[in-house]
């Protein structure tokens, strides 16, 4: 029997590639001679990069750019090839943030821009860059400036680039003396897993800004700044879906690096050849921390399924399941699962994910044996 195991990340507990191998040793100690095929993935959202870069052969490099708070850190980075990945979470990551200095108007993202010209200038034309998980709401200013764009106040002294800027500029440079310009060949992909738009009330800033540490009195002023902003310079951005990603670092690479707006879970999927593999597959299964109706809209689970092959079961193993699910089977998915310990606290099944996942594939196998008897 060959069970292809594709999940996500159960955020605050276990990396893709984790769950994975616990749900694979739950089903080798239930059913015999069974072959599982690992293939941890992502939508776009933390951890994505993480979660393909061993399917895909990456080798993980380091490059020196201007960190959240203007002082240089190092970024890791995935290449292979012309090909290189990276993650705005692992500069700007909201677990990056200690909880004083969350503050989404003061985190810089310079050092995007940066690193997206290091890459160029090491002749990588695919760039892949995961977006979700931020601590910032800059609107992508920041990647702006890492490509050579600069800001002034009235009095004409230069501003940090961050979300506060926003705010106060009276202008703006793009003088070729400073500028970078994307080369027509390099091609810069988008993985998210968020169709919201730039700014509204379903916008970046009003989505994802208090979790963020932003101070709801602010949000009207800083929604209204930042539309402003992509009026001026840029104004089809607005009508961008996916563009209010990462607090409007998606907004920033489309209109100042020229990237495009991928489905992150279909473009992972494609990196790592999924079709070719689940083809002679039994089973699927799928998993994330939470299932629940977000998860309808893009999330990796659902974009599994839609990929399974009609005929082959697909199953989810989650954290846990919401009420707002609709009825099985749905999407391609048979039957679901939750792993969550409703006679435990909510931090025994984070803690004890692993051994959770494990149970329950052990008895999913089971249940698998009583069918092929």
């Amino acid at each position: 029997m060959k069970i292809v195991i594709a999940p996500d990340s159960f955020k605050e507990s276990l990396t893709a590639e984790q769950v994975a191998q616990a749900i694979k040793k739950g089903f080798e100690q239930s059913i015999a001679d069974v072959e599982c095929l690992l293939c941890p993935v992502g939508d776009g959202g933390e951890g994505t990069v993480d979660a393909i870069r061993h399917s895909l052969d990456l080798e993980e490099k380091r490059q020196e750019v201007t960190g959240p708070f203007g002082l240089k850190e190092s970024m890791r980075y995935f290449q292979k090839d012309n090909r290189a990945l990276f993650e705005v979470a692992d500069l700007v990551g909201l677990g990056k943030i200690p909880h004083e200095k969350r503050n989404p108007l003061h985190i810089q993202t310079r050092g995007i821009g940066e690193l997206i010209r290091h890459l160029i200038d090491q002749g990588m034309k695919e760039i892949y860059i995961g977006v979700g998980g931020t601590a910032t709401n800059d609107g992508g200013i920041g990647i702006a400036a890492g490509l050579g764009y600069r800001f002034y106040d009235k009095n004409g002294k230069e501003l940090p680039a961050c979300g506060q800027t926003l705010l106060e500029f009276e202008s703006i440079s793009d003088s070729d003396l400073y500028l970078y310009r994307i080369p027509e060949d390099v091609k810069i992909r988008i993985l998210a897993d968020v169709v919201s738009l730039l700014c509204g009330h379903q916008g970046a800033t009003y989505t994802f800004g208090r979790q963020k540490g932003l101070d709801p009195a602010l949000f009207e002023t800083v929604d209204l700044a930042i539309q402003e902003f992509y009026e001026k310079f840029s104004p089809l951005t607005l009508s961008l879906k996916g563009a209010g990603a990462g607090g409007g670092i998606a907004a920033g690479l489309c209109a100042f690096a020229e990237a495009c707006i991928v489905s992150g879970i279909d473009t992972c999927l494609d990196l790592i050849d999924f079709d070719k593999k689940v083809g002679d597959a039994d089973l699927v299964i799928v998993g994330e921390g939470r299932l629940d109706s977000q998860s309808l809209t893009g999330k990796a689970p659902i974009g599994v399924a839609k990929r399974t092959p009609n005929g082959v079961p697909v199953i989810a193993i989650c954290g846990s399941l919401s009420n707002d699910l609709p009825p099985l089977p749905f999407e391609n998915i048979q039957a679901a699962f939750s792993i969550l310990e409703k006679s435990e606290p909510l931090e025994d099944s984070l803690k004890n994910a692993s051994l959770y996942l494990e149970h329950t594939a052990t008895n999913i196998g089971r249940l698998l044996n009583l069918r092929n008897h």
